[in-house]
């Protein structure tokens, strides 16, 4: 496979995960998809992406496993993404959503104190575009 054609596999892997996720309800079958296709689209992106591409896809798994209503896994994704972003000194609304994650896993999981904590550290990343800063104030509303 080329490097065009694996970007072009990511890409689609990608967006075939967010049609998943709002997909309701999925069939045991679908789920399945859904688990493979993030981690698919994650390590497709691992070879031919820039980190920054990398940390979306750790960020899209962490989500993946708190819409499938697991508590564990997107821990571990939401802290690899965060970490990803901070090796690299990625900033923008790829920082913004690793806090975003974090704060979605731990009110997830019940830790309110933590998930408050995150959602301050989201809030705060300077993010130059206004329509992506509106659009991570839209998904910081959902987490509960």
């Amino acid at each position: 496979m080329t490097p065009e054609e694996e970007r072009k596999l990511a890409v689609t892997l990608f967006n075939r995960v967010w049609e998943l996720m709002e997909t309701d309800p999925r069939t045991p079958e679908e789920n399945d998809e859904l688990i493979h296709a993030a981690h698919a689209s994650r390590y497709h992106w691992g070879n031919v992406g820039e980190p920054a591409n990398s940390a979306r896809g750790e960020w899209q798994c962490s989500r993946m496993y708190t819409v499938l209503g697991r508590a564990y896994a997107p821990l571990w994704h939401a802290q690899r993404c965060l970490e990803i972003c901070t090796q690299h000194g990625i900033g923008d609304w790829d920082l913004a959503y690793a806090y975003e994650a974090l704060a979605r896993t731990h009110a997830f999981a019940g830790a309110a104190g933590e998930s408050a904590r995150f959602l301050e550290l989201a809030r705060g990343v300077e993010i130059a575009e206004e329509d992506d800063r509106d659009h991570l104030l839209e998904d910081l509303k959902t987490i509960g």
